[in-house]
C-alpha cells in the first residue's frame, strides 16, 4: 500500500477565481510531483486552467519546476505570471494596503555616505492597452513576495556593493493617480544609484508574485506579463 502525503496547495489571482478557492488540502502518493498536485486540483475544480505553460509554481515559497518532488507538509503555490539602518543592501521591504510614501523610502536608504538617491514610483494611470481604466486591484503572495524582494536586494548588493535598497508595493484597491510601487536606492555615486534602481524595479516586475487586476469601462482584466486575460 502506497504511503500517502498531504500537501497544502495555494492559488492566486486568476487561478483563484477559476477554482473558486485559494487553498486546497491535497492527499496523494509519496513521490508525487508538483504537476501531480495540480492535476488533483484540476479534477476537484474543472474550471481551473489546463494549460500549464501559463502557470508558475513555487514549492515552500521558492520558484521551482513542475517535476519537483513534494513531501508531506509541503506548501505548493500555483501562480500566474507576475505583472510583474540594516546589514547588506536591503533595508526595507513592504507590502501594504496603505498609501505609499516615496520620501519615507528615501529616508530609509539615506546615510552620510550616500551621494545619490534614485527613486522609481509607479503610478496608476487612467488608460491601458487602449482601455479606459477606472481603478486597479493588486493581489500578492505575501510571504513569498517579501522573500523575493530580499533576493533582489542581494542581487543588487553583488552588483553594487555600496548600494542600499528599499521596496514597497501596494495591495488592494488603488485609484487613478495613486502610487502602486516605490523602489529607492542610495549609493555614493549617481550612476550606480540609477542603474541599481532600474535593476530593482525590473526584477521586481519579473519575479515578485504580485498581480494587477484592471477595472476598465469594458470589463475586468488580470494583467500577466504582456498579456491581459478577461476575468470571469
Amino acid at each position: 500500500m502506497a504511503v500517502a502525503i498531504a500537501v497544502l496547495a495555494r492559488l492566486f489571482a486568476r487561478l483563484r477565481e477559476q477554482a473558486g478557492t485559494d487553498t486546497e488540502k491535497v492527499e496523494l502518493p509519496a513521490g508525487s510531483t508538483v504537476a501531480d498536485v495540480y492535476k488533483v486540483i484540476q479534477k476537484l475544480h474543472p474550471g481551473l486552467q489546463a494549460d500549464q505553460s501559463a502557470v508558475r509554481v513555487a514549492l515552500n515559497q521558492e520558484f521551482t519546476d513542475w517535476d519537483s518532488k513534494v513531501a508531506d507538509g509541503d506548501e505548493v503555490a500555483f501562480i500566474p505570471p507576475v505583472s510583474g539602518g540594516a546589514h547588506g543592501a536591503g533595508v526595507l521591504f513592504e507590502l501594504t494596503a496603505r498609501p505609499l510614501d516615496a520620501r519615507r523610502m528615501e529616508a530609509a536608504v539615506a546615510h552620510k555616505g550616500a551621494g545619490a538617491i534614485c527613486t522609481f514610483t509607479g503610478v496608476v494611470r487612467e488608460s491601458s492597452r487602449g482601455r479606459s481604466v477606472t481603478h486597479l486591484e493588486y493581489e500578492a503572495y505575501t510571504e513569498m513576495a517579501t522573500a523575493q524582494m530580499k533576493k533582489i536586494a542581494g542581487e543588487i548588493e553583488e552588483k553594487w556593493p555600496e548600494a542600499r535598497v528599499a521596496m514597497a508595493h501596494r495591495t488592494g484597491r488603488l485609484e487613478i493617480g495613486e502610487p502602486s510601487v516605490v523602489v529607492s536606492v542610495s549609493s555614493p555615486h549617481r550612476a550606480e544609484a540609477i542603474a541599481a534602481c532600474k535593476w530593482g524595479i525590473d526584477r521586481l516586475k519579473e519575479t515578485v508574485p504580485i498581480w494587477k487586476k484592471e477595472h476598465a469601462t469594458d470589463g475586468t482584466y488580470w494583467i500577466e506579463g504582456d498579456d491581459a486575460r478577461l476575468s470571469p
